[in-house]
Order: structure tokens, then sequence, then C-alpha cells
């Protein structure tokens, strides 16, 4: 049996700091498992938090229970972050309140809203902070929204707060998942299942790309992709803050592998500012989407012909808010984008010197140009893609999200309506208002010709 109680000044440095909490905390499989280990939270309590759909809502439901689990409960739970690499909510307990002055948690300045609306909006949280200090509960948080002006230039990427997802390990494929689809989807049984390039602009020129503010967030995106594709067996490569030039001199190199030869499958990651069409160096030009995708088409690649090719687009398309509609009354009516087949409308001529002498007698089956690609965009045309300044953007977290939990059994076309379906059911403040919710909406286009699953962790026996 647990003592009853947490000890009080324990139980004051969690109510202190409770506003950071419910919002940075990050609730996990490992925290939990942590929690329980040291007999903190029964298996019921672990289920009810890990039942709670958003991460805000976990961080609640936990800092609900932990001033209730005895003396031992807030050494336990501080062992805990430093044991899931939260340690920066560690050190916010080592600080005295006496020292740092600061009884109630404020919002901190990056996250003040602007303007005459954002001083009320301070304003009344100061007073709503004041009148619950003294409960034994932890305060709820709005969303934050990044100081600084508001801004209509089409190349904008909004930063906004968010819920994050849970990093759970990739889920492997079964064998007799793999034995009762393998013959019609795409072959993906190389290890590793290819190569995976990763381009994320962060930081830009502020001499040749005044406009460009810093992606904060973007790091984490990266970051994210590089763990969730090496789960999935691929090699992963991670360039920052290339200028437009490095960006073609980056993916040209990319597509020249040799190596692809032996592999099934490759994966390209492009997260910057953009507009429609185009995503911006770090040195404010352009690089145009149409000619990566012409790098990988069979004929200017073609030791990845009839093989998948997947992108992932973090940027904006456009610079228009998406302010959302009301629902019309009656059963709601969800109609995911389709995979839009793309007709070629030239043949893949190919060159006559990277042929194999021995083939030259045959009759040559001709490829479209350009097949076998899917490519999933953050947002729709015209509209801005929405980034959380803390945990990245909106859909590099559900991407991540869903390709954990569902690549075992579920191709990728499917996980990407998916994706657009979480994304759907996002929203968060517009950036330089504390009352205007935005939201998002992600599509992809393929030109698939077959199933595409990635059989995670599993390898066929010959």
């Amino acid at each position: 049996m647990l003592e009853c109680g947490m000890l009080e000044q324990d139980r004051r440095a969690l109510r202190r700091r409770s506003a950071t909490l419910c919002k940075e905390l990050v609730v996990d499989a490992l925290l939990i498992q942590s929690l329980q280990a040291d007999d903190i939270l029964t298996e019921s309590m672990a289920e009810s938090i890990m039942a709670e759909q958003t991460s805000q809502k976990r961080s609640w439901r936990l800092l609900l229970l932990l001033p209730k689990r005895g003396p031992r409960a807030f050494s336990s739970f501080l062992s805990a972050l430093r044991e899931t690499e939260q340690q920066h909510l560690c050190d916010l307990f080592t600080q005295s309140p006496e020292k740092d002055g600061t009884p109630v948690e404020r919002i901190r300045p990056e996250e003040e809203p602007e303007g005459i609306a954002g001083r009320q909006v301070m304003q009344t949280t100061e007073k709503k902070r004041e009148r619950f200090s003294d409960s034994p509960l932890p305060l709820p948080t709005q969303e934050g929204i990044a100081a600084k002006r508001m801004r209509t230039h089409e190349s904008m990427e909004y930063s906004l707060d968010a819920d994050s997802p849970i990093n759970s390990p990739v889920l492997p494929c079964t064998p007799d998942f793999y034995l009762s689809h393998c013959q019609q989807s795409y072959r993906m049984n190389s290890s590793p299942r290819g190569f995976a390039l990763v381009i994320s602009n962060v930081t830009f020129d502020p001499c040749a790309a005044p406009d460009l503010d810093p992606r904060k967030g973007g790091e984490v995106d990266d970051e994210v992709l590089r763990k969730v594709f090496t789960e999935l067996d691929y090699l992963v490569t991670v360039h920052r803050d290339l200028t437009a030039q490095g960006m073609r001199t980056c993916i040209e190199t990319f597509c020249r592998r040799p190596d692809h030869r032996t592999v099934d499958s490759c994966v390209v990651c492009l997260l910057s500012h953009g507009v429609e069409g185009a995503i911006y160096g770090t040195d404010g030009q352009l690089l145009q989407l149409d000619w990566v995708f012409e790098s990988f088409d069979n004929a200017h690649c073609p030791l990845l012909q009839n093989k998948p090719k997947m992108f992932f687009i973090q940027a904006c398309r456009g610079e228009e808010m998406d302010c959302g509609v009301e629902q019309i009354d009656g059963p709601a009516r969800t109609c995911s984008p389709g995979c839009e087949q793309r007709d070629a409308g030239r043949e893949g001529q190919g060159d006559a010197n990277s042929r194999h002498r021995e083939d030259m007698g045959r009759p040559r089956i001709k490829l479209p140009q350009r097949s076998d690609m899917i490519c999933g965009f953050a947002s729709l045309k015209g509209t801005a893609a929405m980034r959380n300044t803390k945990r990245g953007s909106w859909y590099i977290q559900e991407l991540n999200t869903t390709l954990r939990l569902h690549a075992r059994d579920m191709h990728l076309a499917d996980i990407m309506v998916q994706v657009n379906g979480k994304i759907k059911e996002r929203e968060g403040y517009a950036p330089g208002t504390a009352h205007h919710r935005c939201k998002e909406m992600s599509e992809f286009t393929s030109s698939l010709c077959k199933d595409l699953y990635l059989f995670p962790k599993y390898q066929p026996q010959y």
C-alpha cells in the first residue's frame, strides 16, 4: 500500500509547473512503464492515461494522479523524465520558486499574442491563473501563438503549438500477412529496403532571404523522419540548410547512386518554406518540384524503374489560411482524396549506352516516362502548412505515427488516406490571433501500379 499523498512541497512544485507540463510533457509508453515499475501507477491507471486521445489530456490525467500516489511519486516522476530524455522538464524543478519569483507560470515571451487582442488575452489568462493558483489540479493551457508580425508572404509556413504523437516502435509485419499480400504488391524484400534522402531547411540566409523566417520545429521533423525510416529498414541521409543549387546537387547525387540497383524502393523527404510547385533553398531561390520528380523518372533514374518511389513534401503551397466551415447537421461524410494516377504523355527513351549488349536482340517493353511514384503534400494547393514550434509539423507528426502503427498491415495509399483524416481533425490558433481557429488538409498523388506494403521488420526466408 502506498502512503497517502505526496509531500506538500512536491505537490506545490508540480502545481507551479503544471502549465508547462501539460503543454510539453510527452506521456508515452516508456514513461508510463517506468512509473509502473516503481509501483507509482497501477495497470488500470496506466490504461486510463494511455486511452486519452491527445498528449495534453494524457499529461492532465497523469498530473491528477501523481499527488495521490505517495511520497515517492515525485522522485519517481523526475526519474521517469530523465529516462525518457525529458531532462529539460526535470530541470524545471531544480530552480527554487523563491529565486525565480514565479509562484504561478506566466505565458512565455515567445508565446505572447500580439497587439490589443493579445494584451486582452494575457490579462484574462493572468486572472484565470490567479483564480486557480490555490487549486490542487494542474492548469489547462491554450495552444501558444508565436510572437511575430503577421505576414502575407506566400512562402510562409505557419507555426503553431499542438499535440504530439506517441513515438511507439514500428510494429512488425507478421509472416502470414506477408505471404498473403506479397504477390499483389511491389517487391519489398531487400535489406535495406532502400535509401532515404531527407533535406530539411530550417535556417535561411537573412541577407539573401530576409522574408523567410527560421522554421522553428523543423529540426524535430527531420529527426522524426530519420528515426521512423531507419526503423523501417532504410538507410537514411539527412541534409540540412541547403541552397537551391545545393538541393539540386544533393538530389542529382542521390539519383545516381549505383546501389539503387540492389534495393527495392527509395524515399525522398523535402522540408522547407515553399510555394505551389516549388520549395525554397536557404538562399531564397526556388527549386521546382517537377524537376525533382523528373530526376527520378524512368528515363533519368533507370536503376529505380518499376520500383516504388515515395516523396513527402512538408512546405506551404500558398498563403491562404484554411479557417474551416461549420459542418451541417446529419451524419458526417468524409471523402478521402483519391490516388490520382498520372497519364504519362511520353514514352521513356532511355540511354542506349546504359543497355546491356546481351539484351539488344530482345523486343523491349516501353515504360511511361513517369510511374511508380507516390507523393504526399502537407497542404492543399494554395494553402499554408502548419508547424508546431516545439514538436514539428502536423503532417510529419501524423505521418510518423501512422507509419509506426499501421505500416505492418496497411499499404501506403491507405496510410496516406488515414494521415489525411488525422490532419482533417486537427486545428489550432491562427498566428497573431487568440480566437481564430485554423485547419489544414493534406493530400497525395499516386502513379503506383500495385499495392505498396513496406513489410516492416520482416525478412523472407529463401
